[in-house]
């Protein structure tokens, strides 16, 4: 099941924000996430806040549809612009995560884009992405989504063998998420991803390097790559927990990791986050560099979590509590936190450190400037960056990256 929201202070019943968070909003990139909570099946890894017809049955009614999933999303968006009154912003990057967002119409998902642009306008060179299943687009759909103003896709692909998807409970067939870029191309998308997963129980690195090759023989500009974790409440937990499935360990990752970095490299995709790789600067994703650098973005949907102005806070999770807040005309809004100077400094170097430029060595106190010598020491942060007065990750200080974040915001 979907994980816990965190606790926090309430959310005005208007959503207002202090005077403090709007400061400075112009010199600050906006980006929108909306948050499409459905999915056919629920995969056995996945403690996403999503919900599949059966587990919505009976909990939210006509609220809680999809069919009219999309007014309510618009009515958040109109509640967005309220809450940030005169802000003169064009919306940089609008990304639909989920939950399978392509379970709705493809019109659907274009008039959620036609409000974001009424409503703050877009910038001439925006960012737009949606998330999809492979088995849920064809090329009609990703021609109505690329006609309606959507210029960049993400396959969920994961594996390339049939083995590992049946235990991560994929639905789609090996060779479709491949014919989804050639659709998409085919569609007019210029940039186009697809996201992988290793480390899966039963996964070989032969079945690793046949999901690399298959990935990247369809001819995506960007792809994702991320280590499988196993969620408490998730079913892969509980099978494995029963010994059906053996756990993958951290060395097994850091081959994969290795393995990955090394075909990826070889066919000319150049890390720019730990795990994310792009063809060139253009490829990409832009809204997920709002996230790591701090921008500022709403997040509209259930259980969608926004930051503007050093104000986080995160939306109700059901979706039909979410949709009868919305009808009362109220915010959905759970409960927020407001960051403070130091809590800002920390999530930068948390989030700062993954990217390939690295972090400022300025941003580190005494403990993290020692603590940075020794990593450098170590072969994890680079010498010409450190020289330059950054800390940056090496390959080996990928692998460890949480290790080296622990020490350096100290």
């Amino acid at each position: 099941m979907p994980s816990a929201l965190p606790d926090g202070e309430p959310v005005p019943g208007d959503g207002a924000l202090p005077a403090s968070a709007l400061a400075g909003a112009a010199d600050r990139p906006l980006g929108f996430y909306l948050h499409v909570p459905y999915c056919a099946t629920r995969c056995g890894y996945c403690d996403f806040n999503t919900y599949t017809a059966t587990e919505l049955r009976g909990t939210g009614g006509v609220l809680a549809s999809r069919d009219n999933y999309a007014d309510t999303v618009i009515d958040e968006i109109r509640l967005a612009r309220k809450v940030l009154g005169d802000d003169p912003r064009e919306v940089r990057t609008v990304f639909v995560g989920g939950g399978t967002p392509t379970l709705l119409a493809a019109s659907d998902l274009v008039r959620m884009l036609g409000a974001i642009r009424d409503e703050f306008g877009l910038a001439a060179d925006a960012e737009v992405t949606t998330e999809a299943n492979p088995e849920s687009v064809d090329p009609a759909y990703l021609t109505a989504l690329r006609e309606g103003g959507f210029n960049r896709v993400s396959f969920g692909m994961q594996s390339a063998r049939q083995h590992v998807l049946k235990v991560l409970d994929r639905t789609h067939t090996p060779g479709r998420p491949e014919r989804c870029v050639a659709e998409a191309r085919a569609a007019g998308f210029d940039h186009v991803n697809l996201d992988l997963i290793y480390g899966t129980p039963g996964e070989s690195d032969e079945d690793w390097r046949a999901s690399l090759g298959a990935a990247l023989g369809a001819g995506p500009d960007h792809v994702s790559a991320y280590a499988l974790i196993v969620e408490e409440g998730t079913q892969l937990a509980r099978r494995i927990r029963r010994g059906e499935v053996p756990m993958t360990d951290d060395d097994v990752h850091a081959d994969r990791y290795l393995i990955a970095d090394e075909v990826m490299s070889a066919a000319g995709f150049d890390w720019y986050e730990v795990s994310n790789w792009a063809t060139s600067r253009a490829a990409r994703c832009l809204h997920n560099e709002l996230y790591w650098r701090g921008a500022d973005w709403w997040g509209a949907g259930p259980g969608a979590h926004s930051h503007v102005g050093g104000v986080r806070w995160w939306n109700v999770k059901h979706p039909g509590a979410y949709a009868a807040a919305l009808a009362g005309g109220r915010s959905p809004g759970a409960g927020r936190e407001l960051l403070s100077d130091e809590d800002r400094r920390v999530e930068r170097i948390l989030l700062e450190l993954r990217l390939k430029e690295g972090i400022p060595l300025a941003l580190l106190r005494e403990a993290g400037l020692a603590a940075a010598v020794r990593a450098l020491a170590e072969g994890l942060l680079r010498q010409g960056a450190y020289d330059e007065g950054r800390a940056a990750l090496t390959l080996q200080g990928r692998l460890l990256a949480d290790a080296v974040v622990r020490d350096l915001v100290d």
